[in-house]
């Protein structure tokens, strides 16, 4: 189990564990997290599952896909450290992973 703290746009923080092989999206989903709308249902195709990764997290959790940038150019205020969380899969590395919502949505 892994747990991931997730940051809410009104900045309400939760923290849910997570069983490794799920996505960051998956476990948002799960937990009724504000603001992660996951409309493809993780098959990367619309971008409503935007996060940022805590930028102490960014190396541990990869770098993006090209896919996933394609679909990221869909999404609103996309930072540096903006990931698709359905593209994000949990694993041990990741227990402590903080992400944010962002208050806007494509």
């Amino acid at each position: 189990m892994a747990k991931i703290t997730y940051i809410e746009a009104n900045g309400k923080e939760l923290v849910v564990e997570l069983e490794p092989g799920s996505s960051v999206m998956e476990g948002a989903k799960a937990n009724d997290i504000a603001g992660m709308d996951a409309d493809c249902g993780g098959a990367c195709q619309c971008a409503t599952c935007h996060v940022y990764v805590d930028p102490a997290w960014q190396s541990r959790v990869g770098v993006r896909t090209e896919l996933e940038s394609a679909m990221l150019e869909f999404a609103e205020d996309v930072q540096p450290n903006s990931r698709l969380a359905c593209q994000i899969e949990v694993n041990a590395q990741l227990d402590g992973l903080v992400v944010r919502i962002p208050e806007s949505k494509p």
